[in-house]
């Protein structure tokens, strides 16, 4: 049986990698797709009706009108870890396989970019760059920054990503490393080297805040006014989780008030974004456009889960990293 594979919004795959393209070729036709983020269940369905197997991006949004309306899908592989833009009951329900790639797959990719941002942040190395490009060399003294060592890291969501952050921030800077998670609890933090902290209290006594917690409906703008206010004067806050932890509005708010020294983000609330985004007019601020993942040594593993999920399904296997695994129970 010949399928039909749909590759959608996504700007990396198969594109570094043409042997992984190839290989889906031989398993039949294979299209690229582009739509817009809220492009709606229904118009989504009917654009795709026909392609069994989709390769999605974290956009768009598979809902449960996209499944009451869409032609059988027997897989839908994420080309990557999170699946919060698929309703995974009504794929279940329409026996659709969800898979994701290995979060370790991105650990060290997404933990390092993160810190570098905030070293770009705290060093000023943009702005002092822009300068010396633009000729300006006798500035150089306008650049003054901080050094991390001995500093106080909040790192908020010890998971594989976080506790790798940690993991650099304490061995690599001697700082002192505070981790909030309510998925662990004190003794396993300890064990990992690390302090356990409220959240309250992570706020209160970091000089180095890093975002690294799922996105759900208690996390969700997690970090606004009330928070902001806890925080030292001159904090620096990182992101390269999800934009919605951050309370926009909030953030702005503390910029300019100047307890926010300095962010980092490679990921926004309604992402993508244009060159009207306020953080643009703030030099303390860095923003790129989602790319932490993006070292060839990722792009390379999360292609190949990916084009493993599609062999898989093809041959009737269970791909890795199934969501939803009760579709396969009879």
């Amino acid at each position: 049986m010949a399928h039909k594979i749909a590759i959608i919004n996504s700007s990396s795959f198969g594109r570094k990698f043409p042997e992984q393209m190839e290989r889906l070729e031989k398993l039949g036709v294979v299209e690229r797709f582009t739509f817009p983020i809220e492009t709606p269940g229904k118009e989504l369905a009917e654009k795709l009706n026909g392609f069994d197997i989709l390769i999605s991006s974290v956009t768009p949004f598979f809902t449960r009108e996209f499944f009451e309306f869409k032609d059988e899908t027997i897989l839908i592989s994420r080309h990557g870890i999170g699946y919060n833009n698929i309703d995974i009951h009504a794929a279940t329900e329409r026996g659709t396989v969800v898979s994701i790639v290995s979060a370790h797959v991105e650990r060290n990719a997404v933990a390092e970019n993160a810190i570098a941002g905030l070293m770009a942040v705290i060093r000023k190395t943009v702005e002092a760059s822009l300068a010396a490009k633009e000729g300006k060399w006798s500035k150089r003294a306008q650049f003054i920054g901080h050094q991390i060592t001995g500093k106080t890291v909040g790192v908020i969501g010890y998971g594989n990503i976080g506790s790798r952050v940690g993991e650099i921030f304490k061995n690599g800077f001697n700082a002192r490393v505070l981790a909030y998670d309510p998925f662990k609890d004190k003794e396993e933090l300890a064990k990992m080297g690390v302090e356990s902290a409220t959240l309250d209290e992570l706020l209160k006594q970091s000089d180095i805040i890093s975002m690294h917690a799922l996105l759900n409906k208690e996390s969700y703008h997690m970090i606004s006014n009330r928070e902001i206010g806890l925080m030292k004067k001159g904090v620096y806050i990182a992101n390269a989780a999800r934009g919605e932890l951050l309370d926009q509005e909030a953030v702005l708010n503390g910029l300019n008030q100047g307890v926010i020294a300095g962010v980092f983000t490679d990921v926004l609330e309604g992402e993508p974004i244009d060159e009207s985004h306020p953080y643009f007019n703030y030099e303390n601020v860095l923003v790129t456009p989602h790319i932490s993942a993006y070292t060839e040594e990722c792009l390379r593993g999360m292609g190949e889960k990916v084009v493993s999920d599609v062999e898989r399904i093809v041959r009737g296997e269970k791909p890795d990293h199934v969501v939803n695994r009760e579709v396969f129970i009879k």
